[in-house]
């Protein structure tokens, strides 16, 4: 007898924190009794002049975040309409997008995210969902982060989902539950000390294995107040400015800020891994996974440090996978949204109730 099943075909959009481009993801899910999913074709698009734009650090007016978000709504839909020509893309269901963060204070549930929907939806003439974080800050929550939706029902045989993205952030599953919350900036300082060799990041971690580690530096950046607050916790793209203030008021080189800084990430991650094990009983390494995703899995230099300091098995994911594992998560992110079922945890950030966060732009919208 046949089972039944439904097939979803998306496209899942994100631009990161760390800039170094948009990912675009079609990829398939198959709902049967469990959630079965493939990344079909996947290309990671140049941000152009918007990187430097996406970089830049002002308070802007209302009016300048609504034109510069249809504004990059048009760049997104640009790059998109290219991808579905150049895979032939002929079936699709909807794309979803998050936009690129231009801030996130959760303290204060505001949170904005460039790419507007309704005009991503009108150019592209597909059904789109996007502001993917406001409802669950609407229920107390932090808003983020939202990947651990994924984590759950996409990679079951995980004990610990790890993103090395411009942002560290961990999942921890227990039972039929998740935790999941923000370690420490990542990328974000380590390729802006990259580029002060005029590289856009640091290959292999090749430049922080020349440097030393700076152990008073080191207990500096970890003697941040924000490693002292329990989860859920998340953390804005300025945070970043804090460490790296530090490594620059002491001077160090690009070498040794390089080097501190990967001992900073490994110790933290690793403070997070000790944390959520806490109650957890046999502690047994080969059954304590974590899957590692992100830019950051191809430092093989961050890697061996977070190995070892590490209290579980890494294991690196798929080339593919590494690459596009959050385009994958927003295009499921959005199935679940039009599905209306849950796709971001009050476990994971706090807020009074599980929530199906975003906005829809169904194509019968304009009819």
């Amino acid at each position: 007898m046949t089972k039944n099943f439904e097939v979803y075909y998306a496209i899942g959009l994100m631009s990161g924190s760390s800039l170094d481009g948009l990912d675009i993801a079609y990829c398939s899910f198959t709902k049967m009794e469990t959630w079965q999913f493939e990344i079909l074709c996947a290309e990671t698009c140049d941000l152009g002049s918007w990187k430097e734009t996406l970089a830049k650090r002002k308070n802007y007016s209302i009016e300048e975040i609504e034109g510069l978000s249809k504004t990059f709504a048009k760049f997104l839909a640009e790059q998109v309409q290219g991808f579905i020509n150049k895979f032939k893309i002929d079936r699709l269901d909807l794309v979803a997008s998050h936009g690129h963060t231009l801030y996130h204070y959760p303290e204060e549930a505001r949170t904005c995210q460039l790419g507007n929907g309704a005009r991503l939806s009108e150019l592209l003439q597909q059904t789109v969902v996007s502001n993917l974080r406001q409802k669950d800050m609407d229920y107390g929550g932090q808003g983020a982060p939202i990947v651990p939706i994924g984590d759950l029902l996409l990679f079951p045989d995980y004990k610990f989902c790890l993103n090395l993205g411009g942002i560290a952030n961990i999942s921890f599953k227990e039972q039929n539950s998740i935790k999941a919350y923000d370690i420490c900036p990542a990328n974000q300082v380590l390729n802006y000390f990259a580029k002060k060799r005029n590289l856009a990041f640091d290959e292999g971690g090749e430049l922080a294995r020349k440097g030393h580690v700076s152990m008073k530096v080191l207990e500096q950046l970890n003697s941040l107040d924000f490693y002292s607050i329990q989860g859920p916790k998340s953390l804005d793209n300025s945070f970043s400015e804090n460490a790296i203030f530090i490594l620059e008021e002491n001077k160090l080189s690009v070498e040794d800020a390089l080097a501190t800084y990967s001992e900073h990430i490994a110790y933290q991650i690793n403070e997070s891994v000790k944390a959520l094990l806490k109650n957890t009983e046999n502690q047994n390494k080969e059954k304590m996974r974590i899957l590692l995703s992100g830019g950051g899995a191809f430092n093989s230099f961050l890697i061996e440090r977070i190995g070892e300091r590490s209290m579980a098995k890494l294991v690196l994911a798929s080339e593919n996978l590494i690459n596009f594992k959050e385009a994958l998560v927003m295009a499921f992110i959005g199935v679940l949204r039009i599905r209306g079922e849950d796709n971001v945890l009050a476990s994971v950030t706090g807020a009074r109730q599980n929530s199906s966060c975003g906005d829809i732009y169904y194509l019968k919208d304009r009819n």
